[in-house]
C-alpha cells in the first residue's frame, strides 16, 4: 500500500553509523525518521566474532556518547540496564568485547521502531515537483513492495570483503576472506595446512586464534607485504588527528596531496593492537618450551602475486620478496584472506545518478558536511568518505560527530554540539597574532 507521508530522513543500510543517527534523531519531535537494512536482523562482522576480540577504541565510542552522554541509547545505560555495569566498572578495561558490542547494538535496535530489518531498497527515483526522493523497498519475506518518500537520504550501506582478482569471491573453494572465518572454521580445521594473508587486526586475530592447533600438528603461516608486523599507532597526540580540525585540514588539501598522505597512514587505522602483538608473541614462546617444531611460519615482506591449485593437492601461492626482489612459492590447504573492506556503490542510486556529484575518479564529491548530491544538502554518506575526510573515516569514535553534523544540517539548528576543535596542535599554517607570519617578518625589514 502507497503512503504518502513523506519523512525527513531515510536512512539505507542499518550499520554502527547509521545507527547511532537512529538513536540520536529518536528524541528529536521535529524529525521524522525511517531505516531499512537488508539483511534480516542486526549482525555486526558475524565471521570473526572471536569470544576474546574486543574493539579497538575506547567503550565511549558507542553511538550517542560523545554526541550526548546523557543519551538513554549509551553502551554505559545498557550496561546498567542488563546487569552488567558493576562488572564492567571491576574489569577496569575501556575496551569492550566485539560480541559485547554487538549485543549493545541489538539492545538499541530493540528500543528504535524506525529501524525495518528484511527490507530492500530496490530504486531510487526524485520527485522534481515535490522536492522529495521515492524509494521503492521489498519486503525479503514476503516480496511485497511498497513505495516510500523523503526530503533526505543517509548512505549507510556499509562496506564489502575486499580480495584481489586472483582469490576472488568463488574463484577457489578453499580461498576465503576473514569475514567467513568462524562459517568455515570447522572445515579449515581439517586441513594440514593454513595460511594468512595480510598485515591487520584481523590477521593476527585469526592467527592468534589457531596458534593453540599448531600443537596439535596444524602448520599455520602468516605472511604479510609490510616490512613487519607493525602496531596500530595510539599514542595520544597522534589521536589528536581523529579530530574535526583534522578532518577540516586534509579535506582543504588537494586531491593529490590527499592520496599521498593517506598511502602513509596505514599505521593509524590498519595497525594491530599492541596488545595483541605482544599476546601472539608470549603464545608462540609458550609453544617453543614444549615443541622442537612450532609448524609456525610468519613471513614480512611477501606479496602475494597469484594463487594456483598445486598438482598434489592444495594451492600454490605465488608470493614476490619486495626487498630481495624475489619470487617465490609456498603450498597450503588453505587460505585465509585478510585483505579488509571497499566501498561498494549500492544499485539502487542509478535512478538518482544525475544527483550525485562526482570527482574526476567517478568517486564521490563529498562535501564537509558529508553531502554528496548537486545542492549539497540532500544525500549524506557515512563510512565513503575516505578519500575526502581521511582515515578517520571508518572510525567508530568519529560516527557521533558525524551524525551530529548531519543532523544539525537537516534540522536547521545545534540539535548536538558538534566540536569544531579539540586538538592541541595545529595542523596547517594559520594566520594569527599569536606568530610572526611570512608576511609580517617580511614588513618588519622594510627600511625605515
Amino acid at each position: 500500500m502507497k503512503t504518502q507521508k513523506v519523512y525527513d530522513i531515510i536512512g539505507i543500510g542499518i550499520g554502527p553509523f547509521n545507527l547511532g543517527m537512529a538513536a540520536l534523531a529518536a528524541p528529536v519531535e521535529e524529525l521524522s525518521v525511517l531505516f531499512f537494512d537488508q539483511s534480516p536482523s542486526f549482525s555486526w562482522h558475524p565471521g570473526i566474532m572471536l569470544s576474546d576480540a574486543t574493539l579497538q577504541v575506547p567503550f565511549m565510542a558507542d553511538l550517542v556518547t560523545m554526541a550526548d552522554p546523557t543519551s538513554p541509547y549509551s553502551f554505559l545505560n545498557f550496561m546498567k540496564q542488563t546487569g552488567r555495569l558493576y562488572k564492567f566498572y571491576i574489569k577496569e578495561d575501556f575496551y569492550v568485547l566485539r560480541k559485547e558490542y554487538n549485543a549493545y547494538c541489538k539492545w538499541v535496535v530493540d528500543q528504535l521502531p524506525s529501524c525495518h530489518f528484511g527490507q530492500k531498497v530496490l530504486s531510487t527515483s526524485y520527485n522534481q515537483p515535490e522536492g522529495y526522493y521515492e524509494l521503492l523497498v521489498e519486503d525479503q519475506v514476503t516480496d511485497e513492495k511498497h513505495f516510500f518518500f523523503a526530503r533526505k537520504l543517509v548512505l549507510g550501506t556499509g562496506t564489502v570483503p575486499k580480495l584481489p582478482e586472483f582469490a576472488g569471491h568463488g574463484r577457489h573453494a578453499s580461498v576465503i576472506h576473514t569475514s567467513q572465518y568462524l562459517h568455515r572454521k570447522r572445515e579449515l580445521l581439517q586441513q594440514k595446512s593454513v595460511s594468512i594473508i595480510g598485515s591487520g587486526q584481523s590477521a593476527a586475530e585469526i592467527f592468534n586464534d589457531l596458534l593453540p592447533e599448531t600443537a596439535n600438528g596444524l602448520q599455520l603461516k602468516w605472511f604479510t607485504r609490510p616490512d613487519r608486523f607493525f602496531p596500530l599507532e595510539y599514542s595520544k597526540l597522534t589521536l589528536e588527528l581523529t579530530s574535526p580540525e583534522y578532518v577540516d585540514y586534509f579535506y582543504n588539501l588537494p586531491a593529490d596531496k590527499r592520496r599521498q598522505v593517506l598511502g602513509k597512514q596505514n599505521q593509524l587505522f590498519k595497525g594491530i593492537n599492541y596488545d595483541l602483538i605482544n599476546q601472539v608473541f608470549d603464545k608462540l614462546y609458550e609453544l617453543s618450551f614444549d615443541q622442537s617444531d612450532l609448524h609456525v611460519r610468519l613471513s614480512t615482506n611477501c606479496q602475494l602475486n597469484n594463487i594456483s591449485i598445486a598438482e598434489s593437492g592444495g594451492y600454490n601461492l605465488h608470493f614476490y620478496h619486495t626487498e630481495q626482489e624475489q619470487d617465490f612459492i609456498q603450498q597450503t590447504d588453505f587460505v585465509v584472506m585478510a585483505t579488509g573492506y571497499q566501498y561498494k556503490e549500492p544499485a539502487f542510486l542509478e535512478g538518482i545518478a544525475e544527483r550525485i556529484m562526482r570527482d574526476q575518479d567517478q568517486q564521490y564529491q563529498v562535501g564537509r558536511n558529508y553531502a554528496i548530491d548537486t545542492n549539497g544538502d540532500e544525500i549524506f554518506v557515512q563510512n565513503a568518505e575516505l578519500h575526502t575526510h581521511g582515515f578517520v573515516t571508518p572510525d567508530l569514535g568519529m560516527g557521533a560527530y558525524r551524525n551530529s553534523v548531519i543532523l544539525n544540517h537537516v534540522s536547521g539548528r545545534e540539535l548536538y554540539k558538534a566540536e569544531k576543535r579539540i586538538a592541541f596542535q595545529q595542523f596547517g599554517v594559520e594566520r594569527t597574532n599569536e606568530f610572526l607570519t611570512i608576511e609580517k617578518f617580511n614588513d618588519e625589514l622594510q627600511p625605515l
